[in-house]
This record gives structure tokens, C-alpha cells and sequence, in this order.
């Protein structure tokens, strides 16, 4: 399957938050407690948007249709949740596929479409972070051949963080 990822833009913001507040009210219909503050974001997640779609880092994917299957914030930096780090490394935040498309493996060949990009543009490192009140998440990165390789905490959260070595 291929994707095109194109860039979120202002007049979007509205489309961003609705896909989050529909992931949030799936994830609290599994009973996990995860991105719950989506349903009503705080101050703090409207800035975070605002600040990934002014840097260009928010990306709609989109399939051969061009129907929007979901979303993802790709970032070169990120200094709240990594700190500064001298490696090359691309940062996976908030991937979002859309209802209609889970359980299809899309989110696993969205990664994988990442990670090509990123290994092809010479990237040492793929890292992303999980909310660790999801195991089941946190296992599906595990098993996408990312390593936990440390723990951070943040107000609204306490969240894992992955790593996987594109240079191996």
C-alpha cells in the first residue's frame, strides 16, 4: 500500500483535533486510559498543535484515493520528550489511523514508510514515545522492532520511550 503524506495546514487545525478526540473516545471504549485530555484538550496539547502545523511537522496520510486514513506530527527534534541529542534522529508523535482503517495493518506500514524515509535520507535513529497506561500499544511498537530505552514523565502522563537503530 503506498501513502502520501501531505502537510497539515492552519485552516486544518479543526480536522487535527477532531481525528484526536475520535482516537481518544476509541482508546476509552477499549477501557485503556490514554489521550483522554484529546476529548477536551488543556492549554498546553492547542500550543502543541499549533506549534506542529506552524513548523510543518503535522502530515495527513493519505491513500491511493487520496481519502485521509489518518494523521502523524514527524519531528527532527524533540527536546520535552527526548531532551537535546546529538544523533540524527526522526521523531514519531500522535500517529492517528482513522476508525475506518484499523486492524488493517496500515499502521505498521505507515512506520515502515517512515522508517524507509528515514533510513534513505540517512537517519541514525526512529524514536517515538508510548503512553505506558497502554501496554497493548506499547507492545505493538515492541513488536515494530522498537527498544524502551527510558521512561519520562510529564504532567499529564508518565510515557515510554522507543528507539529502533536504522543502521543495524
Amino acid at each position: 500500500m503506498t501513502f502520501t503524506f501531505s502537510p497539515v495546514l492552519p485552516h486544518d487545525k479543526d480536522k487535527v483535533l477532531k481525528m484526536f478526540k475520535k482516537a481518544a473516545e476509541r482508546i476509552a471504549g477499549m477501557n485503556i486510559d490514554h489521550w483522554q485530555y484529546w476529548k477536551n484538550p488543556p492549554a498546553e496539547k492547542l500550543k502543541w498543535v499549533n506549534e506542529g502545523i506552524e513548523k510543518k511537522e503535522f502530515f495527513f496520510i493519505q491513500n491511493t484515493l487520496l481519502q485521509t486514513i489518518g494523521l502523524v506530527r514527524i519531528l527532527k527534534e524533540d527536546l520535552l520528550y527526548w531532551g537535546k541529542k546529538n544523533d540524527k534522529a526522526l521523531y514519531i508523535h500522535s500517529l492517528v489511523v482513522s476508525e475506518k482503517y484499523t486492524g488493517k495493518g496500515i499502521g505498521k506500514k505507515i512506520l515502515q514508510t517512515i522508517e524507509a524515509d528515514a533510513r534513505q535520507t540517512g537517519y541514525q535513529y526512529l524514536r517515538l514515545d508510548s503512553d505506558a497506561k497502554n501496554p497493548k500499544l506499547c507492545h505493538y511498537y515492541e513488536k515494530q522492532g522498537f527498544e524502551k530505552v527510558g521512561i519520562k514523565s510529564l504532567p499529564l502522563s508518565t510515557y515510554n520511550l522507543y528507539q529502533k537503530n536504522l543502521k543495524r
